[in-house]
């Protein structure tokens, strides 16, 4: 499970979406993320599954890559999918005692998946095709206003950065120790809930103590850099606008404002 989790990985390429200027491709990925949850029919719901499967094509990421990210959210979805079927109000279909399962319980947990589902494919496309530098330095130049306010914009981005690129880091040195541990003759997959919590023991502290260490040793090799936040700071690639983010940010767009006419002109299933 933990090598299925891509999140925070970065995958080189030569694709539209690989040269596009890392500001545009946030803002368009917060955009995306609005005309998912403005959907309120599956015609909408159908809008945003289609330009995410144009997005990926584009991109050229393997489609491996992408079940591997849709795999750890698996007991989410079906978490949240039970508890609209048993608990949303309306139309019956079946019913065992207090337990009920409605229409409308079964539309709204397809749409809560399907939204899910798209929700942490299109965010993790965004990290797929942009190195960790040119996020630090997409996020940091969209929140330049507020360094009027004395906010220190480029040491949030920093650490905002960091902490996505230690995750595939981090993930691999819990399954060494996992591994570890196991050699050893931990027993990890049995007993009961409190015996596994209890497992967790010896994985959590050495990982903790790893997690520190790296930290330490990467603070000390920024000072021994001479790095001293982002005041006088110049960067080796500047950022600019091109023809391919004006093209991509005209088709979510488009995108965006026929999810509305649908909303507007396409009765929801369900009142």
């Amino acid at each position: 499970m933990l090598k299925d989790i891509t999140i925070g990985q970065y995958f080189p390429g030569s694709s539209p979406l690989h040269r596009m200027d890392p500001r545009m491709k946030i803002v368009l990925t917060l955009v995306y993320i609005v005309m998912l949850f403005v959907a309120s029919n599956p015609i909408g719901l159908g809008i945003g599954i289609v330009f995410l499967g144009i997005a990926y094509a584009v991109s050229r990421v393997p489609a491996k890559m992408i079940l591997k990210s849709l795999k750890p959210v698996i007991p989410i979805v079906i978490f949240t999918a039970l508890l609209n079927i048993f608990f949303v109000d309306g139309t019956p279909i079946v019913q065992w005692g207090f337990f009920r399962i409605t229409w409308q319980g079964v539309y709204t947990a397809l749409v809560m998946a399907i939204r899910i589902v798209c929700l942490i494919a299109g965010t993790s496309l965004l990290t797929y095709t942009t190195s960790p530098i040119a996020l630090t330095d997409g996020i940091e130049r969209l929140l330049a206003p507020l360094n009027k306010i004395k906010v220190p914009v480029h040491e949030l981005a920093m650490m905002m950065t960091i902490a996505l690129r230690f995750i595939p880091t981090l993930i691999e040195e819990t399954d060494k120790i996992m591994s570890a541990q196991k050699a050893r003759g931990a027993d990890m997959e049995s007993g009961g809930l409190m015996q596994r919590a209890k497992a967790l023991i010896p994985i959590l502290i050495p990982l903790f103590v790893s997690a520190f260490r790296r930290a330490d040793e990467l603070a000390l090799a920024m000072e021994c850099r001479c790095y001293r936040g982002g005041e006088g700071r110049t960067r080796m690639k500047q950022l600019h606008m091109g023809r391919v983010d004006a093209v991509s940010a005209g088709f979510v767009t488009l995108s965006l404002a026929a999810v509305i006419l649908v909303n507007i002109f396409v009765p929801a299933v369900f009142k």
